[in-house]
C-alpha cells in the first residue's frame, strides 16, 4: 500500500502588508491636510480680549486687509456676496457664518457683512478671533 501525501496550496500572498500600506497613507495625508477653509490671501485675526472657542462648521467669509472678500476660500465680489449667502442658506437653514478677518482690515469693511449676513436669515454669525498669549493652547 502506498501512502501519498496530500498536495498542500501554495498559500496566496496575504493582503495585510497592503492594507498597512494604505492605513499609513490614509494617516498621512490626513495629517498633512487642511481640514479647513483658507482664504486664498493672508489673514491674520485680531486678538480677543474675551470669548469661547470657535465652533465648527458653517461657511467661512475671510476678509483681507484690503477688504477683498473670500467665501469657503473663493474670491467673491461684494455684490456677488449676498446671492450666495441665500444659497449657501437654501441647502442649509441652520447656517453658521464665521467671519475671519485681517487684524488690519478696516471696520468698515466688516461690519456691513455682519448686517448683510442678518439680513439674508443667517442666525448665527461668528467673529474668528486669535485668544491672548496667556489664554492660547500649547
Amino acid at each position: 500500500m502506498k501512502l501519498t501525501r496530500p498536495t498542500r496550496n501554495r498559500q496566496s500572498e496575504t493582503i495585510i502588508a497592503l492594507i498597512d500600506v494604505v492605513f499609513f497613507l490614509l494617516v498621512f495625508f490626513m495629517l498633512i491636510g487642511r481640514m479647513d477653509a483658507t482664504a486664498p490671501f493672508d489673514v491674520t485675526p485680531p486678538v480677543a480680549g474675551s470669548g469661547r472657542d470657535m465652533p465648527a462648521g458653517g461657511a467661512t467669509l475671510s476678509v483681507a486687509r484690503d477688504g477683498v472678500l473670500a467665501l469657503d476660500n473663493v474670491v467673491i465680489a461684494r455684490a456677488s456676496l449676498e446671492p450666495a449667502l441665500r444659497a449657501a442658506l437654501a441647502e442649509d437653514l441652520d447656517l453658521r457664518l464665521r467671519i475671519n478677518a485681517h487684524r488690519d482690515a478696516e471696520l468698515r469693511h466688516v461690519l456691513p457683512l455682519v448686517g448683510m449676513a442678518e439680513a439674508v436669515g443667517v442666525d448665527d454669525v461668528v467673529l474668528v478671533v486669535t485668544p491672548k498669549r496667556s489664554e492660547a493652547r500649547p
